[in-house]
């Protein structure tokens, strides 16, 4: 397919590049993500990528960008396309576990919790007005927002929020083997919650099951004035059924063609359900020339920390595809 599967909107003059990071402590759960060298240190993954953005090495800690099997963490990739555009992305703490070590915009979040303990995010609704007001204050300067997200774990808690929602969902993985048994088993303990608490409103779910990227994510979207465009997978078509059952307009999603080629993950049929138009970015990592990009082909790691929606940016800011894939050789090489 062609880099990009449809047409772009227009060159827009003040875009801005906003990364919403958070943690839920399933993330810690042995097999349910990829995302960190150890399930305990899937945690720390949103302080190092971000880092790893902004200055273009990790400074804090003693930490390799990739995978143990050499595929590069798609901050890589994200981190490319800012050094391309000449960007600083703005990142938005939701609820971590450390203090970041870049500059963020905190909205002073918790950690989202194991949902099959109690609820995820007690203050999902807090958060998600707090994001509303990010969302008032982006519009003051930027006509397109670009919004990602780096939440290990999360799209366990976007099954959860999705099949609340009543959307029969399925959802990614970083693994190559999606660990589904063991997501759909964490799930349905939170739905047997959900059904208790006989609700359907957005925010509830997210308090009973989600994470605290959703509500705040949510929050931003649904207030800003100018073309947003959520960058990620799984997890993004879970905040625009969020914003569609909140009533809001359902934004544009943009994700790697590694996503939508999941056969356990049914993305496009989840899109089309919630009524989102989706764009994919074919980076043809099967050409570029390294084998840890390679693997994005064969269903590891796939997106993250808005990569899709980077590389998405760089086309619509007049970069071409030869460009985009020399700044990620460039980048990449450099680890």
């Amino acid at each position: 397919m062609p880099f990009l599967s449809g047409t772009p909107p227009s060159k827009p003059e003040n875009p801005v590049f906003a990364i919403v990071l958070g943690n839920t402590l399933l993330s810690t759960v042995p097999g349910i993500s990829a995302a960190g060298m150890s399930p305990e240190k899937t945690v720390l993954t949103p302080i190092l990528d971000s880092e790893l953005i902004t200055h273009g090495a990790i400074r804090s800690r003693k930490w390799k960008p990739n995978t143990p099997t050499g595929c590069p963490t798609p901050a890589v990739i994200t981190r490319a396309m800012m050094v391309l555009l000449g960007m600083e992305p703005l990142f938005i703490n939701a609820g971590l576990t450390t203090q970041p070590v870049i500059p963020c915009l905190d909205v002073y979040g918790e950690p989202g919790k194991d949902p099959r303990d109690g609820d995820a995010v007690p203050r999902a609704r807090e958060l998600y007005i707090r994001g509303d007001q990010v969302g008032r204050f982006l519009s003051q300067s930027a006509d397109l927002l670009m919004l990602g997200e780096c939440v290990p774990g999360g799209t366990t808690t976007a099954l959860c929020v999705l099949r609340g929602l009543g959307i029969p969902a399925r959802v990614s993985s970083s693994f190559i083997n999606n660990p589904v048994a063991l997501k759909e088993a964490i799930c349905a303990q939170v739905q047997e919650r959900i059904r208790a608490e006989n609700t359907r409103d957005p925010l509830d779910i997210i308090r009973i099951g989600g994470d605290p990227m959703l509500a705040v994510a949510a929050g931003i979207v649904s207030s800003f004035k100018g073309n947003a465009i959520l960058a990620g997978g799984t997890q993004m078509l879970a905040v625009a059924a969020v914003l569609r059952d909140l009533g809001k307009k359902v934004p544009s999603v943009v994700t790697t063609v590694y996503v939508r080629d999941d056969p356990s993950a049914g993305f496009a049929g989840t899109a089309e359900m919630i009524g989102t138009r989706v764009y994919y970015v074919d980076p043809d990592f099967a050409t570029i020339g390294n084998k840890g990009f390679a693997r994005y082909c064969e269903g590891e790691v796939k997106e993250g920390i808005g990569a899709g929606g980077a590389m998405f940016l760089a086309r619509m800011m007049g970069r071409s595809e030869g460009e985009i894939r020399e700044a990620l050789l460039t980048t990449v090489s450099g680890y």
